[in-house]
């Protein structure tokens, strides 16, 4: 399992020198061009080298993820690409003076890097550049073609379980999270009765919906728009950063939103698409609501567990506001009537 939050400010000594040093004990000698992509979790750099090229650099966040964790991550995504599903797997590292190169099971891919002189915590990963743009679903054909993508890599999924990534539980899930937040002391006096009445009836409901046992199998994990590029009309992903098991609706409910008249045909859409490629479950539609609860609890806990790291604050200055709060309570009384509806 992730261990939560990591350091308060574990990234301090990650400076631009330090991640060009990084990458050059590992034989990819950058010509001092680096660019910081968008990613709260961990640190990601675009670096340009002086062959021409260019590779995507991620520092992973100290004490989050286990290294068998990690490289069984660099594995599946290595394992999807060998059947040509268009994922980007990390590229394999060499080791240089002071650096070690860990390797998965049963002697995996090297493909994940560290200090080996105890300089800091950081561990790195190195993978080619893709671009690409967040996918337009106004047009049905789109969700089709995404639907094709999540069937194949879907079908990878099922071909063995993950034995060290973490496996979704949501009843659980939705409790800790609400453990977390109480812990934290993070909601203002005004509004924390009325948030905490609500979310213990939304985490009810949600071990409700999930009390049928789902079929489980190696996922996505956190398949929204922002995640999937978009490139020559065919969708990829460079990052398996959340990869887990879990049901396979989880990396399908986040592509598509609307209200009660546009979600069908939007699902209808994406499912044609994916049933080409892999078996789906209709009852676990039932499970979308749920799951978009979920993520609304498990959104504030993570927010919560992170206000220590420097960019939190800076990127959720709202977080300790009544006023946003009292919207959260009201999303929740929301998702509260949509699943009670659902269910009857």
């Amino acid at each position: 399992m992730p261990v939560a939050g990591g350091p308060p400010r574990a990234y301090e000594d990650l400076t631009p020198l330090a991640v060009l040093e990084a990458l050059d004990a590992c034989g990819l000698r950058g010509d001092g061009r680096l660019l910081q992509l968008n990613s709260y979790e961990n640190r990601v750099f675009q670096v340009f080298l002086e062959d021409g090229s260019a590779v995507v650099a991620k520092f992973y966040r100290p004490g989050r993820w286990s290294d068998a964790q990690i490289l069984e991550e660099h594995a599946f995504a290595q394992e999807l690409a060998d059947a040509e599903v268009p994922v980007v797997a990390p590229l394999h590292l060499t080791a240089g003076d002071g650096i070690a190169i860990c390797s998965g099971d049963a002697g995996g891919p090297p493909t994940l890097a560290r200090w080996r002189d105890g300089r800091n915590a950081h561990r790195w990963s190195v993978s080619p550049r893709r671009s690409g743009r967040e996918p337009e679903l106004e047009q049905l054909s789109t969700l089709e073609v995404l639907g094709r993508f999540l069937g194949r890599l879907h079908a990878v999924g099922r071909r063995q379980p993950f034995r060290h990534r973490r496996q979704m539980r949501p009843a659980d899930d939705a409790r800790q999270a609400i453990q977390t937040l109480t812990a934290q002391d993070c909601i203002p006096a005004t509004q924390a009765d009325a948030w905490h009445a609500l979310a213990a009836q939304a985490a009810d409901a949600i071990a409700s919906a999930f009390a049928r046992p789902a079929a489980l199998l190696r996922l996505h994990g956190d398949c929204h728009l922002g995640n999937v590029l978009w490139r020559d009309g065919l969708p990829h992903i460079v990052d398996l950063d959340d990869a887990c098991m879990g049901p396979a609706v989880q990396d399908l409910w986040m592509l598509v939103s609307g209200d009660a008249q546009t979600l069908p045909s939007q699902l209808r859409a994406l499912l044609s698409g994916y049933e080409l490629f892999a078996d789906f479950d209709d009852g676990e539609l039932q499970l979308v609501e749920p799951l978009r609860t979920l993520r609304m609890l498990r959104h504030c806990a993570w927010i919560a567990e992170r206000w220590q790291d420097p960019t939190f604050p800076i990127h959720f200055p709202y977080f300790r506001d009544a006023a946003w709060w009292s919207q959260q309570a009201t999303q929740l009384r929301e998702q509260l009537q949509v699943m009670h509806d659902a269910a009857g």
